[in-house]
């Protein structure tokens, strides 16, 4: 189909989505993070608008200034790292704009939500200790999973004692929720 044909409305949504090619997908409706996340967050928008973008800035500006921009590899390449800051500070706004933070240490619950530090027993009785997080924050080397993958979404609203069925890539497993805290998640 012709873009001479599409709602202007149509362009801008294909315009954001192409600016977050590289990005985790925003879940329709809000965002969950937990505190922490969101204060990682914070801080990397605050240093890309208060400290990265104004330097990388000078650069462009010091590079245009030196003429021909066409084989300015200065220029170039630093215009390039500018886009790629602002689309990073549009997704980040984005992101938090539709946060909705949760602090785990206000939580009281006694079944897994997000936020939670969940202590598992496999089939093999092997236990793993993971915290449930936003899409954001995973990071497996920290046991930090996503509400939203197979295992966050199947523990939650599990309770101490439950056996559930998980669905992991060697096969259906059974697991055993073992103990479930809410504590900071660092």
């Amino acid at each position: 189909m012709s873009k001479a044909f599409t709602k202007e409305d149509d362009l801008e949504l294909d315009l954001d989505r192409e600016d977050e090619l590289d990005q985790p997908p925003v879940p329709r409706g809000k965002t969950y993070i937990t505190l922490h996340g969101a204060n990682r967050m914070r801080n990397e928008l605050k240093e890309l608008r208060y400290k990265t973008r104004p330097e990388i800035t000078k650069i462009v500006s010091w590079a245009a200034g030196n003429g021909d921009r066409s084989e300015n590899g200065d220029y170039t390449y630093n215009k390039k790292r500018l886009r790629d800051i602002d689309r990073r500070i549009r997704f980040l706004s984005k992101r938090l704009e539709s946060a909705e933070i949760i602090d785990p240490t206000q939580i009281t619950a006694d079944h897994v939500l997000i936020g939670a530090t969940v202590t598992i027993r496999d089939e093999e009785d092997l236990e793993r200790t993971y915290s449930i997080v936003g899409i954001d924050e995973v990071d497996l080397a920290k046991h930090r999973i996503s509400w939203a993958s197979p295992l966050g979404a199947a523990l939650l609203k599990t309770r101490e004692g439950d056996l559930i069925t998980f669905n992991s890539p060697r096969g259906a497993q059974e697991i055993e929720i073992v103990k479930i805290e809410y504590k900071e998640i660092p």
